[in-house]
């Protein structure tokens, strides 16, 4: 009777130590889904965006993933560098204000291209003379396979003088890495490497 007694107790000690298990296994597989979710839930928080319209009403927007625009900004980040650079008025000033925005958007590559050109007396040219210089970027490929990331920009100038028009055809490349965004630098991103590969003249116009 007494040895019955032992293996009845040593079976209901063998079940709870089975249910304790059980019970434990379960807390601890709700306790994972509970913070598998939670996490889920906070990342969906992030990707929306509550706007104040006016102090009275709250929008609800959508972010994307900042990945996807990535290409979109390394191109307008080229495009406006090219904007400011090669956009001259016949007006010192207006010159140095232009370079100086472009410099925040590159590295020395560029100040290096910029201050041969002044050495040469480019900008001194286009100030005598009245000139102005226009740049139209016809595209920007960007390639995004290795980082640093490549821009190549192909893009016409157009020089304009009381006497006629002169048509160029410019080529550029570069290197593009990210960067800290700021106001003078939107896009994030710092050019680095930056060539004149083609700049020649392609057709003269008499005005």
């Amino acid at each position: 009777m007494e040895f019955k007694i032992l293996r009845n107790i040593e079976n209901s000690f063998q079940q709870i130590r089975l249910y304790t298990i059980l019970f434990a296994g379960l807390c601890l597989g709700l306790t994972s889904y509970a913070l598998w979710k939670s996490y889920a839930f906070a990342s969906q928080q992030r990707e929306k965006i509550y706007v104040l319209d006016s102090g009275k009403s709250l929008m609800l927007a959508l972010s994307q993933d900042a990945a996807i625009n990535r290409p979109v900004e390394a191109r307008e980040h080229v495009r406006r560098f090219h904007e400011l650079f090669f956009t001259l008025a016949p007006d010192k000033y207006a010159i140095e204000n232009n370079m100086k925005r472009a410099f925040y958007l590159a590295d020395k590559s560029a100040f290096d291209y910029y201050r041969d050109l002044s050495e040469k007396g480019y900008f001194s040219r286009i100030i005598s003379g009245n000139v102005q210089q226009l740049i139209e970027i016809d595209s920007v490929v960007c390639s995004f396979e290795q980082y640093p990331y490549s821009a190549k920009t192909y893009a016409t100038q157009y020089i304009i003088r009381s006497s006629n028009l002169t048509k160029r055809n410019l080529v550029t490349s570069c290197s593009l890495l990210n960067s800290v965004r700021s106001d003078h630098n939107p896009q994030g991103f710092n050019i680095e490497k930056f060539q004149v590969l083609e700049n020649r003249d392609i057709e003269t116009i008499d005005r």
